[in-house]
């Protein structure tokens, strides 16, 4: 067991599958480490209520570049790019009869030459931040930290719904809106390509999740898909503190691999973090350098 305490992130599942709009993947992962900040939890292990949560959060440069092992002069970049679109993103919920949009954040803020963001969390938004028994999503920030495309990371998100059961049904449409694809990708072998068609291989290649997809048709379209996987194994634990068992998860086991990154040219550089795109284009330089 590591002597570090694990970073965990608790988000409401309708949180889960909304739609992000036009962001990054280096814009969720700042947004992810600073929704990790929240916490939900007192000392004694119960449940905080929405009002008790704190809305204020800080996040350095150093903070990022260690939780996603970037090098620190990309994170300096990252964080100051993430204010301007935390501060124009709001999240698009579905609800009864239509949908629901609601601002992430009242406040941004960056300050040059101190190498951190602080932020402040709307109102509306906590109770979607807020940990409610059977309604949640919770997984380590570790879990997704290797990611190269945000498609991966958000398909992995989505999967934690359904860890317990090992398989997830999603239509098209569906997947189409948690992706934030929006026009793009009109053709599905193309949003099979470059969204979940890719996080699959990457997923595969992190976890001994043995994720599959199969596809589901209404004639000769595809209207569904199928994913299945390795199940988390749920075991109960007496918690001593508050009198009551809790789950413990023992999730697919991590990939051992190279520091050498693992990114397909299938990612749109859009989708890749600035030191992979960085990293990317170095890769195409040098190999058409071979045939100049």
């Amino acid at each position: 067991m590591n002597d570090k305490k694990e970073i965990q992130i608790y988000k409401n599942r309708k949180l889960n599958a909304a739609d992000f709009d036009n962001f990054t993947l280096n814009d969720y992962q700042v947004y992810i480490n600073l929704i990790a900040k929240i916490g939900g939890v007192d000392n004694q292990g119960c449940y905080l209520p929405p009002e008790k949560l704190k809305r204020q959060h800080i996040l350095t440069a150093k903070e990022f570049s260690e939780n996603f092992n970037t090098e620190i002069s990309y994170s300096y970049k990252i964080i100051k790019s993430a204010v301007d679109k935390l501060m124009k993103t709001d999240i698009k919920t579905k609800e009864t009869g239509g949908y629901r949009r609601i601002n992430v954040c009242s406040e941004a803020k960056y300050e040059e030459n101190k190498g951190f963001i602080a932020v402040e969390f709307t109102d509306r938004i906590m109770p979607f931040l807020a940990q409610v028994t059977e309604k949640f999503t919770l997984y380590n920030l570790k879990e997704v930290s290797q990611f190269k495309s945000i498609y991966s990371f958000r398909l992995y998100e989505l999967l934690q719904d359904f860890k317990d059961t090992g398989y997830m049904i999603f239509s098209v449409l569906k997947l189409r809106e948690c992706f934030a694809v929006a026009d793009k990708f009109k053709l599905y072998s193309d949003l099979k390509k470059y969204t979940f068609g890719h996080a699959v291989e990457e997923i595969n290649a992190t976890y001994k999740m043995n994720l599959k997809f199969e596809e589901i048709k209404e004639g000769r379209k595809v209207t569904s898909l199928k994913f299945t996987f390795n199940k988390t194994k749920i075991d109960k634990r007496y918690n001593n503190q508050t009198g009551k068992y809790t789950n413990e998860y023992t999730k697919p086991e991590a990939i051992k691999k190279s520091k050498k990154s693992v990114t397909s040219n299938d990612v749109l550089e859009g989708q890749l973090s600035f030191e992979d795109a960085k990293q990317n284009k170095q890769h195409i330089s040098s190999t058409l350098g071979k045939w100049l």
